[in-house]
């Protein structure tokens, strides 16, 4: 057995736990069987027995040092009887401590099959981190571990006890609230939301009387205050009120009552528990033994102190007395408890009577769905009756024999697991959102079910994809199906509201989601409370590309001028390391809504959300998947939204009617647009990625675009399945015959698994696993914080495959493959569901480019691209763009008759920056005939001065024969002070003569409007700035240019694909087109600032070609941002003016005040969209 380590210094030593959390457990646990006649091959005798009952895990916030995951594993190695996770008025943590426990019991079962087998560990969810910059998973490890833990096979392992802290705002008493049974959970659910919701978010507001009315059946664990607080102010009148608060709940639930000991391990802890027993003999309290611990392992001393200070607002060299003394506040085994109360032993031996009493699980939860009853009609009635209305309006010629097959089937297998309810609780949700003209439709797996087409949940037709129900339900996996449906993200609000409504807030809530710290938030918050000026952290954060989870290395410190040698600056980094993955503070999950038939309070706490009418669960996606809780997913999409709003727009203007299921399918000219790469703004194929990939696809059909919705993703990229694919498409390659049952498997996508049903299927055809171990299978290989691995699946399925036959580099092959899934992979179904979008959406685009620029623009902000790119690919296709204007434009964009018969775009008042919508709307509602000038649309409409300086500020007032500064003049004329009488118009003053105000330049209004509008209808910035830059080529002369060129243009995105090995792809616009820049990791290292920095951007590098992409491979870039804050430079007033005693001010500088570093001017006027 381990001995505890002794309480360290501040800094800890060289090779200690001093990197990431998780080193019990992130890389490896493996047992082993023990050699017999060593001291620990006999069991644990009773003296050595201890279950520690307090436990503060990291989910109480900026407090705990510790993950759930690594407690139960420490606890495991410990040989602890059992351990409670008691977070502070919170049960957030205790699904990952079950989660833990499971595996680890998993892990236990399949090791004593086979002792010599080395066993893949249980791993920190939160630090089997998949990283939004790669979107790959890796594990943050600690580095400093001698090897992973090896736990002994004949050792049982921990009990998990869930409970909570409970802190009372009215007493100082502490209760830890362990429930004995079910109905203790539900109190205590029950109890939390009680305080939860009278709370803010993140609170939690408890009183006695709280406590007195739901404590029942609770075994409730008193923590008192010090008794040896030097402070006499603690002591004495507190110290009555103390024993008051115990005696009040000991008398309320007699026998349930304890009182807790914890040393404080500060040389006085035998008086301290000395005066502990007093205490428990003056109010009847048997006395307990707890160790009120904050860490699983004395190393986290260091970060349980900074995250001391996190919450106390303090530095490290201010923190005082509220450092930890030692490294103490740890997970100790019994033994060493034994040592520590030597003259008690029945507070220890009362821990396991406590843990014995304590006999409630969390899968002891019953989770049961609303009943879905309607006038009587049971739920399994009213579904097969939606779904023979469902074949009807479906199919008016009939169904197909083979789809009317399929629904019975799926029928009674929904009849057989009891599933009818959740099917029918989508289609309500449906069909409210359609009642109110809200464009939805569900995707993902509800996709494989010929049910939900027949109830409109989908849009996907049976025909149109490999249908595999069991990806969906199946009896033997034991899971609820997982339907997600998407509605418009402007107004998923209202489906939201009306779930409340439907349900009410005790049985219906979102999921939680936990946000941790990552990259930039570690290095901020932990260099402030190491003393780090601001100025270097923001070198070290502004080194970060996107959500990165890692820390700096000693490259990026002394870049940042530190030096990763200097002992402070050291500790900090390991602290940072470990920090990162830390759970922050729960948020609301996207959709996800978890609905029940009875209370859902009693299944798991509700608390109020930062926005307003929402409550949400303390659990999130992964622990409801673990303890069985169905899910409903009410996502948004904002290409729902623009495809509403075009269709909208045609019948306003052509007097069409469209829906999703009547647009116009297999049109060649869309698949001509699509295989140009002319897809800017069209739904999932837009991207940089996929732009390319599309003249190599060459789609042609429905099909084509399900493949290439599913291929550019990092399981196919990563799995070596888009290489063959594609070239197999092509011809390049033959297609390799795989047998008849492989390739009706594969056949589809000459013979490579791009979709995770396949990979289901070629587990079962190929490798002879059953369709629930192919479920298995396919749930092992989701990416998303999962605790296991597929390891032990290798050699089932590779010697299952060279059993019938197949060569074993095949075998390796395929399963390297089906591995690729482990990152990101798409379901077929899914993908098919995002199709029939890209579909619509590019037909919009094809047929009606001025409706559906219209649209994205008034769908803002969502997309690939901002409203300048999508302004200029519809002028590039012949789209009349007119200017905003305070006579012609209302709120939104609009299309306007052209005497051709074609529709003009008119840019709406939402593109001004800075002005509000119901300022904008009074003023459309007052506009009449029209404004003959600024004061009469004030006077009118009653706008505030600062909605008229926006207006002008965006040359809104042009069509009324106003310059921008002649407007903005005159805006401001409108709030100046009364002149004094004797200057007035009846006093001896005279009239002010009319001001003539310069007339701006061309880069100066380009300025201004990219400030106001974010874009220009005027001209480019690279045209004014082209005469500067010699030697640039412009864009649209790389198609014909070859070898090594340079080129220049604003940055209008950049990705950093994760699948790309550290490449980064630019776009760069100029004023002739883009040019698509390729950034290799070496390249990307030099230039590093530039990169993820610069606005305007010169390349040099060579010209490379596949197929019709042209790309430009990077071997210099430099940074000329500045040269854009020259476009508004103002022109000098001539020295000799005869005013050389007034301070001149520049006449032709603009009247508002601006970012004046050029670095930081670029980024306000051309703010790039970064995708990583």
């Amino acid at each position: 057995m381990t001995r505890p380590a002794r309480p360290g210094p501040d800094l800890p030593a060289e090779g200690a736990d001093s990197s990431a959390p998780g080193a019990a457990g992130v890389s490896a646990v493996s047992f082993r069987p023990r050699a017999p006649g060593t001291e620990a091959d006999s069991p644990l005798s009773p003296a050595d027995s201890y279950a520690e009952l307090c436990v503060t895990s990291n989910f109480t916030f900026l407090t705990g040092a510790s993950h759930p995951e690594e407690l139960v594993i420490r606890a495991a190695e410990l040989g602890l009887a059992a351990l409670a996770i008691t977070d502070r008025n919170s049960v957030a943590g205790v699904v990952r401590a079950f989660s833990a426990l499971k595996e680890l019991t998993r892990l236990q079962d399949q090791a004593r099959t086979d002792h010599a087998a080395a066993m893949d560990g249980s791993g920190i969810r939160s630090h089997r981190v998949t990283d939004p910059s790669s979107r790959q998973t890796r594990c943050m490890g600690e580095s400093g571990e001698e090897g992973a833990p090896a736990l002994p096979l004949d050792r049982p392992l921990p009990r998990l006890i869930p409970g909570a802290r409970l802190v009372l705002t009215d007493s100082a008493v502490h209760w830890l609230a362990l429930p004995t049974d079910l109905a203790a959970w539900s109190r205590l659910t029950r109890l939390l939301t009680l305080g939860k919701r009278r709370a803010p978010k993140g609170d939690c507001h408890l009183t006695r009387a709280d406590l007195l009315d739901w404590g029942q059946g609770m075994i409730l664990i008193a923590l008192p205050p010090d008794p040896l607080d030097p402070d006499p102010q603690k002591t004495e009148a507190p110290a009555r009120r103390t024993e008051a608060d115990l005696r009040q709940i000991a008398r309320a639930f007699a026998g349930q009552c304890h009182l807790g000991a914890a040393p404080v391990y500060d040389g006085q802890d035998q008086e301290r528990l000395d005066r502990l027993a007093a205490l428990s003999q003056g109010t009847g309290l048997p006395m307990v033994a707890v160790g009120e611990v904050l860490m699983h392992r004395a190393a986290r001393r260091p970060l349980a102190d900074v995250l001391t200070c996190l919450r106390t607002g303090c530095t490290i060299d201010g923190i005082g007395t509220r450092r930890l003394a030692n490294g103490e506040r740890r997970l100790k085994s019994g033994a060493d408890m034994a040592r520590l109360f030597h003259r008690y032993p029945a507070a220890l031996r009362r821990t396991l009577d406590i843990a014995n009493a304590c006999a409630f699980r969390l899968d002891q939860l019953r989770y049961q769905y609303p009943a879905e009853t309607r006038n009587g009609e049971a739920a399994q009635d009213r579904l097969e009756r939606l779904t023979r209305e469902g074949l009807g309006w479906r199919y008016p010629g009939g169904p197909p024999p083979k789809i009317v097959n399929r629904a019975e089937k799926e029928l009674r297998l929904i009849a057989e697991v009891g599933y009818a309810p959740y099917f029918l609780t989508v289609h309500d949700i449906v069909a409210f959102a359609r009642s109110r003209g809200i464009l939805c439709q569900g995707r993902g797996s509800a996709a494989n079910s010929v049910v939900c087409y027949l109830l409109g949940v989908t849009e996907v037709p049976p025909e149109s994809i490999t249908l595999i129900f069991e990806r969906f339900i199946s009896k033997d996996r034991g899971e609820p199906p997982d339907i997600d449906v998407d509605f418009e993200h402007e107004r998923r609000e209202e489906v939201i509201q009306w779930i409340y409504d439907r349900y009410g807030r005790d049985r219906a809530g979102l999921t939680a989601t936990v946000i941790h710290f990552r990259s930039r938030a570690a290095i901020r918050e932990v260099g402030k409370v190491m003393g780090l000026s601001q100025d270097v952290l923001a070198r070290l954060s502004g080194q970060i590309w996107g959500w990165s989870s890692s820390a700096p290395g000693p490259d990026r410190l002394r870049e940042a001028g530190l030096d990763p040698a200097d002992r402070r600056v050291r500790l900090a980094a390991q602290i940072i390391a470990q920090i990162i993955g830390f759970p922050r503070h729960l948020s609301q999950h996207v959709g996800g809504f978890v609905i029940t038939e009875g209370r859902l309070d009693d299944l798991c706490p509700i608390e109020n959300a930062a926005m307003d009418d929402r409550t949400i669960i303390e659990w999130d996606k992964d622990d409801i998947d673990a303890l069985g809780l169905m899910k409903v997913d009410i996502l948004a999409l904002g290409m729902l939204t623009a495809i509403r709003k075009s269709f909208a727009l045609l019948a306003e203007h052509r007097r069409k009617t469209y829906t999703l299921a009547n647009v116009p399918p297999h049109d060649e000219q869309v698949y001509d647009m699509l295989c140009r790469a002319d897809a800017i703004g069209v739904f999932q194929v837009e991207s940089r990625a996929q732009l390319n990939f599309l003249p190599r696809m060459q789609p042609r059909d429905f099909y084509d675009l399900v493949c290439e919705v599913a291929i550019v993703r990092p399981g196919p990229i990563q799995g070596g399945m888009v290489h063959p694919f594609i070239n197999r498409r092509q011809g390049r390659e033959p297609v390799e015959d795989l047998g008849p049952a492989l390739m009706e498997v594969l056949g589809r996508t000459y013979g490579v698994p791009l979709f995770q049903e396949q990979a289901m299927q070629i587990a079962v055809v190929a490798a002879g696993f059953t369709p629930a171990e192919a479920d298995r299978l396919r749930r092992s290989l989701a990416t998303f914080k999962r605790m296991g691995t597929i390891g032990s699946f290798r050699d089932r399925f590779v010697s299952g495959m060279l059993a019938r036959g197949h060569a074993a580099d095949f075998a390796e092959r395929c399963f390297a493959q089906i591995e690729g899934f482990g990152s990101y992979g798409f379901p077929e179904s899914h993908a098919a569901s995002f199709a029939r979008l890209v579909y619509i959406s590019a037909w919009l685009k094809c047929h009606h480019q001025e409706v559906f620029t219209c649209a994205l623009l008034n769908s803002q902000p969502m997309g690939f691209y901002a409203p300048a790119q999508l302004v200029r690919d519809a002028r590039d296709h012949g789209v009349e763009v007119r200017p905003v204007s305070v006579n012609h434009s209302h709120w939104d964009c609009t299309l306007e008759p052209r005497a051709d018969g074609a529709l003009a775009l008119r840019l709406g008042l939402r593109q001004i920056k800075g002005l509000r919508e119901e300022d904008a709307r009074w003023m459309v509602a007052a506009r009449g005939n029209g404004y003959p000038d600024v004061e009469s649309l004030w006077r009118r409409a009653g706008v505030p001065p600062l909605a008229l300086d926006r207006l002008a500020e965006s040359d809104a007032f042009a069509p009324l024969g106003l310059t921008r500064r002649d407007a903005l003049w005159a805006a401001r004329a409108l709030r100046a002070p009364a002149p004094l009488p004797l200057f007035g118009e009846t006093g001896e003053g005279l009239r002010e003569p009319e001001v003539m105000l310069p007339q701006m330049t061309l880069g100066q209004e380009v300025v201004e409007d990219y400030l106001s509008l974010r874009l220009s209808l005027r001209a480019h910035p690279m045209e004014m700035l082209r005469p500067r830059l010699p030697g640039t080529t412009p864009h649209d002369r790389l198609a014909s240019a070859t070898g090594r060129v340079t080129v220049a243009g604003l940055v209008i995105t950049r990705q950093r694909p994760g699948t790309a090995s550290g490449v980064i792809f630019l776009t760069l616009e100029d004023e002739t087109g883009t040019a698509n820049v390729v950034v290799w990791s070496r390249i990307y290292e030099t230039f590093r600032k530039a990169v993820i920095a610069g606005r305007l951007l010169r390349v040099s590098g060579r010209i490379e070609r596949e197929g019709r992409a042209v790309h430009l491979i990077a071997e210099r870039i430099e940074d000329l941002s500045p040269h854009l804050a020259t476009l508004g430079r103002p022109l000098l007033i001539a020295p000799n003016d005869g005013r050389a005693d007034e301070t001149r001010r520049p006449a032709g500088g603009s009247l508002r005040a601006s970012v004046r570093h050029p670095r930081d001017q670029a980024k306000v006027l051309f703010p790039s969209r970064d995708f990583h």
